[in-house]
């Protein structure tokens, strides 16, 4: 299948960009050239244009209510269409921020505009001057492709990489806008983003050392911070604890958060420290048109969403060695919740608002999200040495992202030191969770792996129990931020979607509903649309794979 149009130069303004932005028309836009860039015959202007070239859209939203980080909280609340549909696991066809439409139309956006960007360095003959602008300019091509792959493709399994569908990687400006483009597998897809990582990664320093606000552009620990995740993914597990390591340095918690400023701050001043450019941690910035802090850390839409069941049961207040609930734990989280019982929030991400006009109260809904920060890094590392074995490496990430995040007090609690047995202990200590929980004494941040591609060690090994406690830290340090639904697609975790009164929706491993449908309009332009599995077939899996999920108690 084909598509034609909808990632030209001019769909992507007219059908992404003008509508998650509601800034101008197509007609206005047609009628005048972008900007007064749009003629790239000078140094300066391709320097200029890559600053608009990273994207202004976020995945966050779809990507944390698709995934376990969200409950229902009852009828007697309501929600917005789109975080109702893709709750369910349904297609969606809504077209306003946050949607697929938009996200699509975003990240396509700023990669055709670094194409741009690259035919007019190519233009100027390629000069060296130039090669830290063309190094920043694959580097967020790469990266546009990387969130787009983990939005509307399923998680990199090397065994069926020709099989799965991959996504349309332009290289070039679109110069007609009857171009036609396939989807290509994932194999070639990932082939492509790794290609322009490798190739940006030694020139990179060029660039950043022109930065006016360098944390908002590929600096050189947010490349490295990139790469190393691609990588993980990627199952380049030794490439990946490379690029991490040259983030983290010889003393990782020089790029890690400092809480001590945070602990007597309220949600608001706590909220605004925490996306500071000047906070070593926040390695990367973005800023972003979405409304996805409202849905997912505000009541705003309070029927699906983060609750009290999940964070007490999964997250926060969950028992581990730190400690649980929100009195008897040293961890930073336990202590910094706001909201309510349907909506419990940790001030990680929370809207900024731009007034356009204060007296009308109208204006324009931003976030600003550290998409890369050495917290995170070290624990992607911790994760990469682990699969590859190097677990009492692993122990020692581990052991520094606690130092970290828990604070001792003398005479009163202890932050907890691990070590490969006493993890070991502490996870085959702690029952599975089940798939479909009858309560909340079935839920649990240990849950059955899958893993899709590539093997680790039996249940209650060594290296299981390790995977366990690494997936549970990451997910705590990104509620909100839109990764969690990455390692379950990656780690095959089944898991389920209550409704109040209406039949549980069952997630399983190899879920083709993990790639969000690509949106109607570009389907209906003719590019294969995301394959699913019938209900029928999804319900047989279930029934067939019950036993996995049975307690040996209640058979007793």
């Amino acid at each position: 299948m084909k598509m034609k149009k909808y990632i030209s130069r001019i769909g992507y303004v007219c059908c992404g960009l003008a509508v998650a932005l509601t800034l101008t028309g197509c007609n206005d836009y047609l009628d005048k050239l972008p900007d007064e860039r749009a003629e790239l015959n000078t140094e300066e202007k391709i320097t200029q244009l890559l600053v608009s070239a990273y994207p202004t859209c976020t995945n966050n939203l779809l990507v944390e209510v698709l995934s376990d980080n969200v409950s229902d909280n009852g009828r007697a609340y309501s929600s917005p269409a789109i975080v109702d549909q893709i709750y369910r696991f349904m297609d969606t066809t809504e077209e306003g921020n946050d949607t697929p439409y938009d996200i699509w139309g975003g990240y396509y956006a700023s990669v055709a505009t670094v194409n741009e960007a690259i035919q007019g360095i190519e233009g100027l003959g390629s000069p060296a001057s130039l090669q830290g602008d063309l190094a920043e300019a694959k580097l967020i091509r790469a990266y546009s492709m990387f969130m787009l792959a983990q939005t509307f493709c399923m998680a990199w399994d090397p065994g069926k990489a020709d099989e799965y569908l991959g996504l349309p990687y332009p290289l070039v400006p679109e110069q007609d806008i009857n171009t036609q483009y396939e989807r290509g597998t994932l194999r070639e897809l990932y082939a492509a983003i790794d290609k322009d990582i490798e190739e940006a990664l030694p020139h990179i320093a060029e660039a950043a050392q022109n930065y006016v606000k360098p944390k908002y552009h590929f600096n050189v620990k947010a490349a490295y911070a990139f790469a190393a995740r691609f990588n993980l993914y990627y199952m380049n597990y030794e490439k990946a604890i490379r690029y991490a390591s040259q983030v983290l340095g010889s003393d990782p918690t020089t790029v890690m958060r400092n809480y001590e400023p945070y602990r007597t701050l309220g949600r608001e001043d706590f909220a605004n420290l925490w996306i500071r450019s000047e906070d070593q941690a926040n390695i990367m910035l973005l800023a972003t048109y979405s409304i996805a802090p409202r849905y997912l850390t505000w009541a705003t839409s309070s029927r699906f969403a983060h609750n009290y069941d999940v964070t007490a049961y999964e997250t926060f207040w969950v028992d581990m060695p730190w400690g649980s609930g929100s009195s008897n734990n040293t961890i930073i989280y336990a202590n910094n919740l706001y909201g309510s019982n349907q909506c419990v929030a940790f001030p990680s991400y929370e809207e900024q608002f731009e007034y356009t006009d204060k007296v009308a109260g109208i204006g324009y809904t931003h976030s600003v999200d550290p998409i890369f920060t050495g917290d995170m890094t070290i624990l992607e590392r911790a994760e990469a040495y682990c699969l590859s074995g190097q677990l009492e490496n692993a122990v020692k990430d581990i052991n520094t992202w606690i130092t970290t995040h828990c604070k001792e007090v003398e005479g009163s609690t202890v932050r907890p030191v691990m070590t490969v047995a006493n993890i070991t202990s502490y996870v085959t200590g702690t029952d599975y969770a089940k798939r479909t929980p009858d309560g909340n004494r079935d839920r649990s941040f240990r849950k059955h792996m899958h893993p899709q591609g590539f093997t680790i060690g039996a249940e209650g090994s060594d290296q299981e129990c390790m995977l366990q406690f690494i997936l549970h830290m990451k997910r705590l340090e990104t509620v909100f931020h839109g990764v969690r639904m990455q390692d379950l697609k990656r780690y095959g975790i089944e898991y389920t979607h209550l409704l109040a009164g209406e039949d549980p929706q069952v997630f399983i491993r190899g879920d083709l509903r993990g790639a969000i449908q690509i949106p109607n309009t570009v389907v209906a332009a003719g590019l294969q649309g995301n394959p699913r599995q019938t209900a029928d077939e999804i319900k047989a899996f279930v029934n067939a794979t019950e036993d996995e999920y049975k307690d040996p108690e209640d058979e007793e």
